[in-house]
């Protein structure tokens, strides 16, 4: 099955799960260069952090300007999830940053609250990557703000 079938958002998430996810994409880089993705799938074949790598590539999100892009990665059925950043802002986040996003959206999951998880995510995301990297005149949008499915 290709990476980015649209027929599977129809199996895990509802129009409007998918509306409020793109808006908080949208929201959160609305005042940063910073780019954010969601992936999406029902299981994860292995490693959730090599599979999340996998995807970051296969999104072409390590090709962004200033390498400032965040994968979210979710793998419903399994119940695994990843939240990855490209190089330049791991180098900037605290210490431990991902790990801490991680165990606060895993409260939300914990009671099936997968959309409520990700949009606190994003916009939390969405503030350390308005401080480390601002929105700057000319800035354009480098990749899709559309989820994308497994």
């Amino acid at each position: 099955m290709p990476i980015f079938s649209q027929k599977s958002s129809a199996k895990l998430l509802s129009s409007q799960q998918v509306a409020d996810i793109k808006q908080a994409i949208l929201n959160a880089e609305l005042d940063t260069s910073g780019e954010i993705r969601v992936h999406i799938e029902s299981s994860c074949p292995g490693d959730v952090l090599d599979r999340a790598a996998l995807i970051f590539e296969k999104l072409d999100m390590h090709k962004t300007k200033l390498r400032n892009g965040v994968l979210f990665y979710l793998a419903i059925k399994n119940r695994k999830f990843a939240v990855i950043g490209d190089t330049e802002i791991n180098a900037r986040v605290p210490e431990g940053f991902w790990e801490k996003l991680k165990l606060e959206m895993l409260d939300y999951f914990r009671e099936n609250k997968f959309t409520d998880g990700l949009v606190w995510g994003i916009g939390e995301t969405g503030k350390h990557l308005k401080t480390y990297f601002p929105y700057q005149s000319g800035d354009v949008n480098e990749l899709p703000d559309d989820i994308s499915f497994g």
